[in-house]
């Protein structure tokens, strides 16, 4: 027998105050009677919304790492810098874990956040019932390593800040750091318009569907 559910129980929950309510007969949304949110059984739209979040952040991930980031001026003249490029420098002058940190935050992790969010939509639009559990797991790592996708822009504006204190050159953020900016806000948007219970809904109507034929 599958596990009771809210929904089956006739349950919604707040996500503001976190209310458990009774919801009205037949429903699948209300209004919290504490403060006034409101509630939805699922989110609405969640997989339209998480799918064109996606395809935004994935068509702008190649100029984020084809544009320069930053440009350095000095009595040398002027460099730009993408992130691969900054990378390698700080690779090759010696910084290697710097550059480990900044290749892993900056081109890794939002590659496989969007490898991964896809892999989820995809398996939930096909209604797969295989292994719930660990896809759960990976949203929740998914959830934990969203918030070190900025790390690069704050990189570039450390530096900027050093350098600048200096009169021998001059630093400055270029457009990357923009298009580098919106995937990681897109895909943070993504990841929060994805509803894992879905993940659930699948595997819940499966067991139901075995319990009935026993």
């Amino acid at each position: 027998m599958s596990a009771p559910t809210a929904v089956g129980r006739g349950l919604l929950a707040c996500s503001v105050c976190e209310l458990v309510m009774r919801a009205p007969s037949g429903a699948t949304q209300a209004i919290c009677p504490r403060c006034g949110a409101r509630i939805h059984s699922r989110k609405p739209h969640s997989l339209a919304r998480t799918w064109a979040l996606l395809i935004s952040a994935a068509v702008l991930y190649l100029p984020a790492n084809i544009e320069p980031v930053m440009i350095t001026t000095s009595i040398f003249g002027a460099q730009r810098d993408t992130i691969l490029s900054g990378v390698a420098y700080l690779w090759t002058s010696g910084s290697w874990p710097l550059a480990v940190l900044v290749f892993f935050a900056s081109i890794s992790v939002p590659l496989l956040k969007l490898l991964a969010l896809a892999f989820l939509a995809t398996s939930v639009q096909r209604r797969s019932t295989r292994r719930p559990l660990a896809r759960t797991r990976l949203y929740r790592i998914l959830e934990f390593i969203g918030r070190w996708s900025m790390l690069d822009v704050f990189v570039v504006m450390v530096l900027v800040a050093l350098v600048n204190l200096q009169a021998l050159a001059n630093v400055q953020a270029a457009r990357g750091v923009l298009w580098f900016g919106c995937v990681v806000v897109l895909t943070m948007l993504a990841s929060m318009s994805f509803d894992p219970r879905l993940i659930w809904d699948a595997a819940g109507e499966n067991d139901g569907r075995d319990a009935r034929r026993t």
